[in-house]
């Protein structure tokens, strides 16, 4: 993908610009606060420090860079965002690496480390958005030559798609469109130029390498236009839809790249990116920690399983995560084996399949700590929708078929949902769980992921988990 692509001429740019600054910065140092250049030609001889800061100054801006979000979506950075983050990164890096590695500095002056603190940051801020401009200059002419382009298809051959299809002509440059995908037999647009049906949707994004997909229905119901959605999620591509009355109003709709044609984006988060890589980071640190404090905790609770019923002492089940993808969630085991005899069963405070020492696992829900695991391989995050199976989500979405918005995120090891509902024991409290997961979703925040986990421990502590 050419998002790729991107990233990784970024992250080239942006090492070079820190090994360019600390070089020159080292330099800065020995003139101005060594006194020496002219009289200690081993200057020019870098000694271990030297080397060692050397290595570490640019892992230390990556890492930074990496917390910024500002390579989560870089084929869409504009001048005046790369800007913007470019100089407020600078500043973090330089203010946090020159307290840490120049405290120990003969002082000339004092005045030295406000010229040096100054040094750093306009050699750091000067270097990286100049890469950074080039590359992106480098990427517009690509969209602009046609060498790259983000590849469109348009589900729908009526009235609306033959107006995003204008639209997308008119917009030259960037976006390609690969075709129409048939979905009803209402057909306006060239039928040369339909590339399939929506039955055969798989093929058709892998054989044209599409990274959008416009849904242009002639109104839709709810229904059709989120099993259409839902299909999609999969694919791991940019999802639009052209927005009915309702969106309107409420301001979901917004005028987007293509000119006036207001489109919905169903896979943007409201999450700014920078949140999204604090948010991931924050999962694996917490995860990796907690792994290692509580490795004697596990142990402790493994034993009494296996003393209590006979069976594995942890349990494993397919789950449905990210874009809808499968995995298997890892839990302590709480119910006795061949609890369900290959039937899927909800559970409940009174089930008797639940083990004696399940019941505790479950209280104070111990049993879920294992999926700091499934947290630490991306799978899931500290905080998110719960993820459920495909036998109940089918069932799910028959009465709301938007449960596919969860797709867009991680499911977690709590939220919002569990929280006011607790266990969900019928399909209809699912729903109602699934009503509370929607309103994280869309307003998710590094706030309020705060707020849900002390939460989540005050219920932990007053064993108010079943």
């Amino acid at each position: 993908m050419n998002r790729n692509k991107i990233r990784l001429q970024y992250i080239f740019w942006d090492f070079l610009a820190a090994l360019i600054t600390w070089v020159l910065f080292m330099l800065f140092r020995r003139i101005v606060n060594d006194l020496q250049i002219f009289h200690d030609m081993k200057i020019f001889i870098p000694n271990y420090n030297y080397l060692t800061s050397l290595a570490l100054f640019p892992f230390s801006c990556f890492v930074v860079h990496c917390l910024s979000g500002f390579y989560l979506n870089p084929q869409k950075h504009n001048t005046l965002f790369i800007f913007l983050t470019t100089l407020t990164v600078s500043a973090i890096i330089s203010v946090s690496i020159f307290f840490v590695l120049m405290l120990d500095d003969i002082v000339v002056s004092y005045d030295y480390y406000y010229k040096a603190l100054v040094v750093l940051l306009s050699l750091l801020f000067l270097f990286t958005f100049s890469f950074r401009l080039i590359v992106a200059h480098g990427i517009k002419n690509n969209y602009k030559t046609g060498k790259w382009s983000i590849n469109t298809i348009i589900i729908g051959t009526g009235k609306n798609a033959q107006k995003i299809a204008q639209a997308i002509e008119k917009k030259s440059g960037k976006y390609k469109l690969a075709g129409f995908v048939q979905v009803d037999q209402y057909i306006l647009v060239p039928k040369e130029q339909i590339i399939g049906h929506m039955a055969g949707i798989e093929k058709i994004i892998f054989d044209n390498n599409i990274s959008d997909a416009i849904i242009a229905l002639e109104e839709p119901d709810e229904y059709m236009l989120f099993k259409i959605i839902n299909s999609l999620y999969k694919y791991n591509i940019d999802i639009r839809f052209t927005p009915r009355l309702y969106e309107i109003l409420t301001g979901s709709a917004r005028i987007g790249n293509l000119g006036i044609q207001p489109l919905v984006n169903i896979t943007n988060l409201h999450m700014p990116d920078w949140q999204i890589s604090l948010k991931r980071s924050f999962d694996i640190v917490i995860s990796g920690i907690s792994l290692i404090i509580l490795s004697p905790f596990f142990l402790y609770y493994a034993i009494k399983i296996k003393i209590d019923s006979r069976g594995p002492v942890f349990y494993t089940q397919e789950r449905i995560g990210l874009y809808g993808k499968a995995f298997n969630i890892i839990k302590f085991r709480t119910m006795y084996v061949d609890a369900e005899n290959g039937v899927p069963k909800l559970s409940s405070a009174t089930d008797d399949r639940i083990t004696k020492v399940g019941r505790t696992l479950r209280k104070y829900r111990i049993d879920e700590l294992p999926q700091f695991w499934n947290i630490l391989k991306g799978e899931m995050s500290l905080v998110g929708p719960r993820p459920e199976r495909r036998y109940y989500i089918n069932q799910i979405i028959e009465q709301a078929p938007y449960y596919c918005l969860l797709y867009k995120i991680r499911p977690g090891l709590t939220s919002w949902g569990p929280i006011k509902i607790g266990y969900s024991d019928t399909i209809d409290k699912m729903i109602e769980r699934l009503n509370y997961d929607i309103i994280y979703v869309e307003n998710m925040s590094l706030l309020n992921d705060i707020k849900i986990l002390v939460l989540t421990l005050e219920i932990i502590f007053k064993g108010k988990g079943v």
